[in-house]
């Protein structure tokens, strides 16, 4: 991961059934009929924004976000809309860290089928002590992860393979298979834990094999406001204002 430059450019439906009351009609009647909302939008785009340290003097350190956190200098554009997203929309980081060539956003099709298959890939740096997540197809090909839309539930992450040291963590990583007709909100759930022993910053944002950095995304019919996170190993610990929610609506 140290070859990045200093400076990289970047960015079911609830089906409201009215009870009808009142007399039987006439003969010939017309009955009033109410159509569902229209959805929120057909595209679900994913900005993945992610962060380097390259002036930090004895560490080299990446943090991903896809929801805008607590910290506006961070924030990512993660929405849900009508077209596929062009680019990723972040933050422009606080002067030590800034947005890295990692960063890329990518539109996911909603009608294509019933689940949002959220892949999140997590890979770790021997070298530089250092994690790196990645959620979305359209990064660096070492490094993508496989989420998409289908009738089909995955139930086991594809992820890149890495590179050099870098390398994919399968403790970390996870496909969690989301049921899009489960509710009208898509709650994006953000947990950003750090160590300050390897001066490590790393996110997750689904449920994975390893609980204790397990993240609360679901699909409600109600909107999420604080975001659920596990509590950290002891060594990696979570950072509430780095951390964060978003309730993307469905219809």
């Amino acid at each position: 991961m140290r070859v990045l430059p200093r400076s990289a450019a970047l960015a079911a439906t609830a089906v409201s059934v009215a009870a009808l009351v009142g007399p039987v009609p006439a003969a010939g009647a017309v009955t009033a009929v109410t159509a569902p909302p229209p959805p929120a939008g057909r595209y679900l785009n994913l900005h993945q924004c992610v962060y380097h340290g390259p002036f930090l003097p004895t560490s080299f350190d990446l943090m991903t976000t896809l929801v805008p956190s607590r910290d506006g200098r961070f924030s990512a554009g993660t929405n849900i809309s009508d077209a596929p997203v062009p680019a990723a929309v972040c933050g422009p980081g606080d002067g030590t860290y800034e947005p890295s060539v990692y960063t890329a956003a990518q539109g996911y099709d909603l009608t294509t089928g019933r689940y949002l298959n959220l892949h999140q890939c997590v890979f770790w740096s021997d070298y530089d002590r250092d994690h790196l997540t990645t959620v979305v197809g359209t990064t660096d090909v070492k490094f993508v992860a496989g989420t998409n839309v289908s009738n089909t539930r995955d139930s086991e992450p594809f992820c890149g393979g890495g590179g050099g040291t870098d390398l994919p963590i399968p403790l970390l990583s996870s496909a969690t298979p989301l049921d899009l007709t489960a509710g009208r909100y898509l709650n994006l759930h953000q947990c950003m834990y750090y160590y300050a022993g390897f001066r490590d910053h790393f996110t997750t944002f689904a449920p994975s094999k390893d609980g204790r950095f397990k993240a609360g995304t679901n699909i409600s019919n109600t909107p999420d406001t604080q975001p659920s996170c596990g509590a950290g190993d002891g060594n990696f610990q979570l950072v509430p204002l780095l951390s964060g929610v978003k309730a993307l609506p469905l219809g």
